[in-house]
């Protein structure tokens, strides 16, 4: 297994990065596209760019009346937040949003710095996959997003691939042992993650064993 672990340095430069990418991609984007339905069931595609515009724009007091409301769920919240601010502004205000965030480094409060990387990795693909329109994952982002996931408690990541390893198709990297889950590094990472639609794009012993965790989240 080669580790995949990035610098704070580079963690602020690569999420400037995607940030800037994204909101050039969202740019093309027809006014239907903005209704679809994300990877995120629970969201639209106008739904999920603004979850990734208040990421930056978090404030204690406002999350704290959200909490109330949301009555403790974190996942409630942050549906509701997503929701309320897709409400209030235009596909080109929030994407505009987005752009003006590359140079912030607020993040979440309580988040970490990978925490922001991963959000745009995953959700850039939440977006591109159901559209059919392509968006580069890459790698040297994607496989440092995929060891925190897997490792991560909060998202679920360590029970999904208890016991199983997970061997990337396209780099040289492979963690855990058991029966194989195997498939490109974006996949891996949207499985991991809690997507099923990464499910087909993936092969080995293990698939099965991923696809019931994750039909039973």
């Amino acid at each position: 297994m080669v580790e995949q672990v990035l610098g704070s340095g580079e963690i602020t430069a690569a999420v400037g990065r995607e940030r800037r990418e994204f909101a050039d991609w969202l740019e093309e984007l027809g006014d239907a596209d903005w209704d679809a339905r994300s990877l995120c069931t629970a969201w639209t595609v106008r739904e999920v760019v603004a979850h990734l515009t208040w990421t930056t724009r978090a404030s204690i007091p406002v999350l704290v009346r959200a909490a109330v409301r949301a009555r403790g769920s974190f996942d409630r919240m942050e549906v509701d937040l997503a929701r309320d601010r897709a409400a209030r502004f235009t596909p080109a205000e929030l994407v505009g949003q987005l752009r003006e965030s590359a140079e912030s480094s607020r993040r979440f409060p309580g988040s970490t710095p990978m925490d922001p990387l991963m959000d745009l990795v995953i959700h850039g693909q939440d977006v591109a996959r159901p559209l059919r329109r392509p968006r580069e994952v890459r790698t040297e982002v994607a496989l440092p997003s995929l060891v925190y996931v897997a490792a991560n408690r909060f998202m679920g990541g360590p029970k999904r691939v208890a016991g199983l390893e997970l061997v990337a198709s396209d780099a040289e990297w492979s963690s855990g042992e058991g029966p194989a889950v195997r498939g490109t590094v974006a996949d891996l990472l949207l499985a991991v993650s809690g997507r099923p639609a990464a499910l087909p794009h993936l092969s080995g012993p293990g698939v099965d064993v991923l696809a019931g965790r994750l039909a039973t989240a």
